[in-house]
């Protein structure tokens, strides 16, 4: 255990570098209140996303780094902003007139449009703890609503009550002249309507607890700002949030920075120390502009999952998470064989590589092992040259070059296969665009064709590459010409496999076949 933590403490990979950040906090003493506290934030307007998912994931893999490094416990806590007012109805809702009616109202009081649960926010709550449990994240559900009605954020309420004129310094430089005029840090919850309202503070009884405002039809009424009366503006909510709970460390996209500076001199002017926290860059889509849920582009969680296993969308979120990334479908295939890449080296390096392998957060230090024989990008070639629309067919190529797997034995393949036929169906099968070959190309091919007809022992797939190589080494140069012609003219295709293993796996026989179709024009 201590070469475990040694090594992890002088690690470079990025969970154990804001783990020891959060363990700098405790350097003379533990914390009071018993463990560390994680936390991620939703907002339940709306279904969990990939966002959503990335959040957790990053959050988990820094939270058992933390657990690596500490013998100081922990807890994630995933944090639902429940109490919101519903400012716009969704558009992706059913029964959105009834909810039109429910505008303002905190989300935990608008009716569920699904009629499965007592009201929006706890339909959108279950899924999102349903959409957390079903990928084996260990943590916490806490409701805004519930956390304000009961009490817990009481004795910050009146802390925060008593500081107003310190909020209202900070709160107020971020807005415009007209939002100035308006601002409060509370939003009263109206007794009359049960409204959330946007209204000013007239007055403020820091010995009674209460403020004062005016409802919409002008009369003057005064409530507790504790017990769920009020609800806190979201930057300032966010601060009464980390000051109440103590909380370490949380992370949010950059789109956010501003917000958690202003958050944080708030958690400060409460007197709590604001936690650590990382701004992750946000993803592109496929035409490098910025995902936004309003517009749908990019990639959802449901897409990702139809074409590959969610723990190569970890490998994915796990990759310099400050850097920006393009989430689009051609990302998938490389994914998960670099995922497989590294669950394979990790058994055979040594204990600071294992740390900086991505296998290791993925999956908290129980790293398993790969059955993936077959890479993904070989199985979509394979799909895409055999036609195949199931994965029965490609398993028949499979079970020849692999006599030992099945998807008994390695239901890794067995679930790639079937994801590699969806992929191959929805994106490659549109894009294949077959060409003919030049007149050198065309000799090179004849040359490759009578080699593998004369071919005499298994299909090696490394002695199937040395041939495919030497066949093209006095030919072309650069040499990557040579590979870029069979991909183009046999598989439709601008990239694709190492050309010797993908013999081996469609077969010597297949490969004549193939060559003699794109020689004689009929492929595509």
């Amino acid at each position: 255990m201590s070469d475990l933590r040694d090594a992890a403490l002088a690690s470079k990979a990025w969970p154990f570098e804001e783990a020891r950040r959060v363990l700098k906090r405790y350097e003379k003493a533990p914390p009071e209140k018993g463990f560390v506290l994680f936390e991620t934030g939703y907002g339940p307007s709306g279904l969990p996303h990939i966002g959503t998912f990335g959040e957790v994931a990053r959050t988990t893999m820094v939270r058992h780094a933390f657990e690596v490094i500490s013998d100081i416990p922990t807890k994630l806590v995933c944090f639902s902003d429940d109490m919101d007012g519903l400012r716009k109805v969704p558009t992706n809702v059913p029964n959105r007139e009834r909810m039109e009616e429910d505008l303002n109202l905190p989300l935990t009081q608008v009716r569920d449009p699904f009629g499965t649960h007592d009201s929006f926010g706890a339909h959108n709550n279950a899924r999102l703890r349903a959409f957390l449990d079903s990928y084996g994240f260990d943590y916490e559900f806490a409701s805004a609503t519930a956390y304000y009605q009961s009490g817990r954020f009481d004795d910050m309420l009146l802390v925060a009550l008593e500081r107003f004129d310190k909020i209202m310094e900070i709160m107020l430089p971020t807005l415009g002249e007209e939002r100035q005029k308006t601002y409060s840090p509370f939003l009263p919850v109206s007794p009359k309507t049960g409204h959330v309202l946007q209204v000013p503070t007239l007055e403020r009884n820091v010995a009674r607890g209460t403020i004062v405002y005016e409802e919409p039809d002008g009369e003057r009424v005064e409530v507790p700002v504790t017990g769920g009366n009020v609800k806190m503006q979201w930057k300032p909510d966010w601060a009464l949030r980390w000051a109440a709970l103590e909380v370490d460390y949380e992370m949010s996209g950059k789109d956010l920075i501003d917000s958690v500076k202003v958050s944080s001199r708030i958690c400060r002017a409460l007197g709590k120390r604001p936690p650590e926290s990382l701004s992750y860059e946000l993803f592109n889509d496929e035409h490098n502009q910025k995902i936004s849920k309003s517009k749908g582009n990019g990639l959802s969680m449901e897409e990702w999952l139809t074409y590959a296993s969610p723990e190569s969308l970890s490998y994915f979120m796990y990759l310099k998470p400050r850097t920006a990334k393009r989430l689009y479908f051609d990302v998938i295939p490389k994914a998960v064989d670099e995922y497989h890449q590294q669950l394979r080296a990790y058994p055979g390096q040594d204990l600071k590589a294992q740390l900086n392998n991505p296998a290791y957060h993925i999956h908290s230090g129980d790293v398993p092992e790969s059955n993936l024989v077959v890479p993904f990008s070989m199985l979509l070639n394979l799909a895409s040259v055999a036609a195949a629309h199931d994965k029965e067919t490609l398993w028949g190529f499979i079970r020849r070059y692999a006599p030992g797997a099945s998807p008994e034995t390695h239901p890794d393949l067995d679930a790639a296969a079937g994801h590699a036929v969806k992929y191959y169906e929805d994106f490659v099968a549109p894009a294949k665009e077959y060409r003919a070959p030049t007149e050198a190309e065309r000799e090179a091919l004849q040359e490759l064709r009578d080699k593998l007809a004369a071919w005499d022992g298994p299909a090696d797939p490394e002695e199937l590459q040395a041939l495919v190589f030497s066949v093209g080494r006095d030919r072309f140069d650069p040499l990557r010409d040579w590979f870029k012609a069979l991909y183009e003219v046999l598989l439709g295709a601008s990239q694709g496999p190492r050309f010797g293993g993908f013999i081996a796996l469609y077969g010597v026989d297949e490969t004549v076949k193939l060559i003699d179709d794109a020689l004689a024009g009929k492929l595509g």
